[in-house]
């Protein structure tokens, strides 16, 4: 099982690349990767870092893998340098990717309502056309309104199924992530998502007050490892979640800077464990 993680390299700042490279391999499968660009910080609650987009890179890179014949079982793409880079991913997907193979894309553009540095609304239209060639997209909310035409601002917990219904509309097996809903044990953090059968479901743990960057890549990360060892969706959202949640409560009893990303290190156990004893079923 080999995977393509595409995504920037932020040196500090755990996201991207950084996070997608071992828990992907701590999964138990290959991951190779692409970088689009590199940043020495992430852009998220970090000022003067620098930007190095690396658009012109990847055509020799792809005539490289080419010429080695190398093709992946997964291909997820994350956040990109450049609108070009659009293009790149569905050329990566069109000349990569096995047949039968599962495309998985993040559109990485934004949270909190607002999209991130260096993208505007002619990057989303553009991510839509991204996102239909997908065989799984994980925008989080933010993300999700962009790209169905949602104001963010207004949304209630009752509008999370339609939202959903609308990225139906470019891809057959969409989530949500990051969407407060109030549960039995006052507000809970949710994912709501389509299953392999086109069911729509949802699964929530507890909501941990404050904003911790990276913790949509660690997600990501984590359900591409369940989906490469074969395990089902359900059971992969609830892992991955799960994971998720137990990284960002570690975060804040350790007291670090949420800017500087998710202690998932220590969570790690937990999760190769629940993901062993899912794939072995």
């Amino acid at each position: 099982m080999r995977v393509l993680a595409i995504n920037d390299i932020s040196c500090v700042g755990k996201c991207s690349l950084t996070v997608a490279l071992p828990i992907i391999s701590a999964s138990g499968v290959t991951c190779d990767i692409l970088p689009t660009a590199i940043l020495s910080t992430h852009t998220g609650g970090f000022t003067g870092y620098t930007f190095r987009d690396l658009s012109e890179d990847i055509p020799a890179i792809f005539a490289q893998w080419k010429a080695l014949g190398l093709q992946y079982d997964i291909i997820i793409s994350g956040y990109l340098g450049s609108i070009d880079q659009i293009d790149m991913v569905k050329s990566a997907k069109r000349d990569f990717l096995k047949k039968g193979g599962l495309m998985i894309v993040d559109p990485v553009m934004g949270d909190n309502g607002a999209l991130y540095s260096h993208f505007d609304q002619k990057f989303v239209e553009e991510m839509k056309g991204l996102c239909c060639t997908a065989d799984v997209i994980v925008p989080n909310l933010t993300e999700a309104c962009y790209l169905t035409g949602t104001a963010y601002a207004s949304v209630t917990e009752k509008d999370y199924p339609a939202i959903l219904e609308k990225l139906k509309k470019l891809c057959p097996r969409p989530s949500i992530t990051g969407c407060d809903i109030f549960g039995t044990n006052g507000v809970e953090s949710c994912v709501f998502y389509t299953d392999e059968q086109g069911k729509d479901k949802h699964y929530a743990t507890e909501k941990i007050e404050g904003a911790f960057h990276g913790a949509g890549d660690v997600y990501a990360s984590a359900l591409v490892g369940c989906l490469a060892r074969g395990v089902d969706t359900d059971t992969a959202v609830k892992i991955s979640a799960e994971f998720t949640t137990n990284s960002i409560r570690q975060t804040k009893s350790d007291g670090t800077e949420a800017r500087y990303g998710l202690n998932s290190e220590s969570q790690m156990l937990s999760y190769l464990k629940a993901l062993d004893a899912a794939a072995n079923r």
